[in-house]
């Protein structure tokens, strides 16, 4: 299924759907960040989803990164909300969505790194590559936020 997001875009379509999702800021040992390169539009971004029914949004940000990428990840901590009505998310089977996303820090507990259906590739990425990579603005922004370390988790 293909994905377009826009932001602050006034040829956006209308949402239809608003989805609460969680993702995971997973580093390795070196402090790279996992990112996957998404098989829906190309773009990398953090391992995250819809959180389902009956799962709390740390429980579905490990699943999220488990389905993802094969990994097992304990949550560690708060990156922020992340709730700006300018983004929005068109699907082409119709669904155009806005997503409230609570980004989170995790660690590695286990697994084996595995590409999944939903991405095309996976890499542990080093903040100096990061701004070569073509991310959608609001990944950058959450990867800046936990960059930053800040004392507070960002609200917005």
């Amino acid at each position: 299924m293909a994905r377009t997001e826009f932001y602050d875009d006034p040829e956006a379509p209308e949402p239809n759907s608003l989805v609460v999702a969680a993702s995971a800021v997973v580093v390795d040992d070196e402090g790279r960040i996992l990112l996957q390169r998404r098989q829906d539009n190309g773009l990398w971004a953090l391992p995250g989803g819809a959180m389902e029914m009956g799962e709390s949004l740390p429980e579905a940000a490990v699943r999220e990164v488990k389905e993802e990428t094969g990994l097992d990840v304990e949550i560690t901590g708060l990156v922020g909300t992340y709730t700006d009505p300018r983004h929005i998310i068109a699907y082409d089977d119709g669904e155009v969505r806005r997503q409230f996303n609570v980004c989170f820090t995790a660690r590695i507990v286990g697994g084996t790194l595995a590409v999944s259906d939903e991405s095309m590739e996976l890499r542990f990425v080093a903040e100096a590559e990061l701004s070569s990579l073509p991310m959608h603005h609001t990944q950058r922004l959450r990867v800046r936020h936990y960059l930053e370390r800040r004392e507070s988790p960002y609200l917005g």
